[in-house]
């Protein structure tokens, strides 16, 4: 067993949340140590959008200027692709502080994008541990423990403890583990499971994001950075068994959980057919899930909670990034203002909730009352019809969905 150090916060995960609330936190004096289980850089699972909603927030990390070299092609047109009906309309400019000088979002690779807040984090002051694992958290005295192993795979007499009277769980909701703050994984008929990859050569509009829906599921594609249109969706894990099934039967062997995603995809969507046309594969498929949108609980046993865990909305909405970076600045924001001692952190945990929720759940909803539909018996047909008459509702649900809402202390 290593000696323990001791910080004011640990932070568990490296990804938008986490990194966003230990800059912040970092910035304000805070000794923050961040535990990250993967090596950087990594790809994940993820639409990769970033609204303009948050470059004031960016700018404020200090990383906006290399987010602006880095990110795609601003996107100034929402889509609809969904069979043969393909409809676009424009994306809502959102309110932006003029320093920014910027009204519409871009995307970039969770590669570049947890690499460049990871290293802002360090740079900051940061104690950052990767790859590491943290394996337990207990009560000792004021602080909590935070046990830490090296890898995946090391035996107890190599692990560190970290203490610290603050823990920031920002592991995400998709992984289960021993931690308190991870959540139980059942698999149900009815679960989203999440997909992702790069591709080149693709003949989507650099300016257009198009929502996909398609049998099953539902998912969006936008031209990323360094030319890589970037492609994610959902899937219901009982469509996904059935596709495969089919595939297997007919091509006579064993078909990939991708292969049978992309195949599903080119058939059953024209314009996302059209999209990847003469575009390659840039990297192998993801996987990851099932999802679990829904609100959860932002502070418990003394443990605060951003991203994913604290709270998760159906990527239909393309808010995910957002969502993360906001919750990590806004428990940031109040654990700030906060002494020392429980009954504080417990005030602030209050207090974090009440802005979470007034801040997402709106978005939440939306995103559960859309993708209910496109994955409902009938749903993606009468989506169809809705925005081939209506195409301004596809403008309308970009801003619903929060793309031009301020980020908390900016607006």
């Amino acid at each position: 067993m290593r000696p323990a150090s001791t910080h004011d916060a640990i932070v568990i995960g490296a990804g938008p949340a986490g990194t966003s609330a230990a800059l912040a936190l970092a910035r304000r004096g805070w000794t923050v140590a961040i535990v990250e289980k993967s090596v950087f850089p990594r790809r994940k699972v993820c639409g990769e959008y970033i609204s303009a909603s948050n470059l004031a927030l960016l700018e404020r990390l200090e990383i906006v200027d290399a987010w602006r070299a880095e990110a795609g092609p601003e996107i100034r047109r929402v889509g609809f692709f969904s069979g043969d009906t393909s409809v676009e309309a424009p994306m809502p400019r959102a309110k932006s502080v003029p320093a920014t000088g910027d009204g519409f979002g871009r995307a970039l690779g969770r590669d570049v994008l947890d690499s460049l807040l990871l290293d802002a984090a360090r740079s900051a002051g940061a104690d950052v541990f990767q790859p590491c694992r943290a394996v337990a958290i207990e009560r000792n005295g004021v602080c909590q423990a935070v046990r830490i192993q090296a890898g995946a795979r090391n035996s107890p007499d190599e692990a560190t403890i970290l203490r610290a009277p603050v823990i920031v769980a920002a592991h995400g909701s998709w992984e289960p583990g021993p931690l308190p703050s991870q959540l139980g994984k059942k698999g149900h008929p009815s679960d989203l499971l999440g997909f992702k990859a790069h591709f080149s050569g693709s003949t989507l509009p650099p300016d257009l994001m198009p929502l996909l829906t398609f049998p099953g599921g539902y998912g969006g594609m936008v031209l990323a950075d360094h030319g890589r249109m970037s492609l994610s969706c959902c899937i219901r894990r009982d469509m996904l068994a059935r596709l495969r099934g089919n595939l297997a039967r007919k091509h006579g062997g064993q078909v990939s959980a991708a292969e049978a995603v992309e195949h599903h995809l080119r058939a059953t969507c024209e314009g996302a057919r059209k999209a990847l046309q003469e575009a390659s594969l840039d990297g192998p498929w993801l996987a990851a899930g099932p999802i679990r949108p829904g609100i959860r609980t932002g502070y418990d046993g003394d443990i605060f909670r951003v991203g994913n865990i604290a709270g998760e909305s159906h990527p239909i909405i393309a808010e995910g990034i957002s969502m993360a970076l906001q919750s990590g600045w806004l428990l940031a924001r109040e654990l700030g203002t906060a002494g020392c001692g429980q009954a504080k952190r417990e005030a602030v945990g209050r207090r974090y909730e009440a802005a979470w929720r007034e801040l997402f759940s709106t978005r939440v909803l939306a995103a559960e009352a859309i993708a209910r539909i496109a994955i409902g018996p009938g749903g993606g047909a009468m989506m169809r019809a809705v925005v081939r008459n209506f195409p301004q509702v596809l403008t309308m649900g970009a801003r619903l969905s929060g793309k031009t809402r301020a980020a908390p202390g900016f607006g």
